[in-house]
Formats: structure tokens, sequence, C-alpha cells
């Protein structure tokens, strides 16, 4: 495939084409994760989905347009999970330990690392014009929890002091740079330690009682 300048517009599927373009995208940020954008060929990517070569130029004739397919379904993972009732909103500190936990459990069992992380760490890296796809990504993902972060406000449990789009900020930064050290060194510690610290900054805005919904040193 070769790169454009322009992705095609999407087209309608059938339920049995979309569940093909999952498969293709699934392997490709597998592929693309493992061996990068520009070592991921068509070949392998045939190969790995199962499919021929006319299926993949269908649905992605150009090497761009399937990097930025791959952008839009990793991100769209991610946020669904985030935005999922699991964590009421991030309207509490709780709701915050319980996605630091589930983060520092699945890690520890599976040294997965941050699916969409990784693949802008090697995505970004190419000359494909993908880097305005990448950026609304990731701020779609820290207004997650800025805005949870202000519904704390109006909630009474963060004090107005506390800056929601900075401490998203930090919380985002923590998670991404604490898995990719957990990553490197194959151990989860760096993880645990990057989210227990920011969600301990958090808390020091806490208002009286709120702070109490954390156990101190605690870290998951």
């Amino acid at each position: 495939m070769e790169a454009t300048s322009e992705a095609p517009a999407p087209q309608k599927l059938t339920s049995k084409g979309q569940a093909t373009r999952a498969r293709i995208l699934e392997h490709a940020a597998e592929l693309i994760y493992t061996h990068g954008v520009h070592a991921t060929n068509n070949e392998q990517l045939r190969r790995a989905a199962g499919i021929s070569g006319s299926q993949l130029n269908h649905y992605f004739p150009t090497k761009e347009s399937l990097v930025l397919a791959v952008i839009e379904w990793q991100a769209e993972r991610v946020l669904t999970f985030h935005r999922s009732e699991r964590f009421t909103h991030f309207d509490s500190l709780g709701s915050l330990r319980d996605w630091a936990d589930h983060y520092i459990a699945y890690e520890r069992s599976h040294q997965a690392g941050c699916s969409l992380g990784s693949l802008a760490a090697e995505i970004i890296k190419t000359d494909l014009d993908v880097r305005t796809e990448l950026a609304n990504a990731f701020q779609q993902w820290r207004n997650i929890f800025r805005d949870g972060l202000e519904r704390m406000q109006r909630l009474g449990r963060l004090s107005a002091e506390a800056d929601p789009t900075r401490l998203a900020h930090l919380l985002l930064s923590a998670f991404q740079g604490g898995m990719l050290l957990a990553q490197v060194a194959g151990d989860i510690a760096p993880l645990k330690d990057a989210l227990q610290a920011a969600i301990d900054h958090v808390r020091t805005f806490a208002v009286s009682g709120e702070a109490g919904g954390l156990v101190p040193g605690r870290a998951g």
C-alpha cells in the first residue's frame, strides 16, 4: 500500500463486512505495535487476518487509510471503556482508584502495554499525516478525566483550587509513562507507583470527608 495524503470516505458495510474490517484492524494494530508501520506489509496482514489481497485493498486501498482506521479503532475501544458505568463517570476518588486498580491488575496478568500509546509511539515516527488524529484521540481521553474532575468539584468533592485540566494531564501522563516503563522493565511497579502518586496528588485537593475514600499509601 502506498501512502497518500487523503483517506477514502467511509463506506456503509454489511455485518459481515464490518466483522472483516474489524478483524483486519485488530491484526494491523498488533503488527504495527510489534514491527512498526514501515515494517508491516500487505502479505503479513493478509496472512494474519486470513484475507485476500483484493479484500484488503477494498477496505484499505492505502497505508494511510489503514493507519488512520487503526487509530480510530483503538481510540474508540479505549474511550468506550473509560466512559462505561464501571467508573461512574469518574465522579469520586474511589472511581479513580478503581480505574488504576483495573490497569494494574490487567498489566500484571498480560504485560500487554497501552495499545493506543504504543501505537502512537510507532506511528508518530512515520511521515504519514496522522498527527491530528492522534492528538484528537488523546485529547478526548484527557477530557474524560477532566470532565470527571469538574463533576467532582460541582459535587463538592474537590476544592475550587483544583485545576481539572492540569490534573487530567497528570493522570494520563502518569498512566502512559508508567505503562511504558512497566513494559520495558517487565515489572508492574513503575505503573503502580506512577498511578499512586498521581491519585495521591489529586487527593490533596479533596474536601474533608472525601479524602477518606482512599486509604493513604494504598497501591492497589
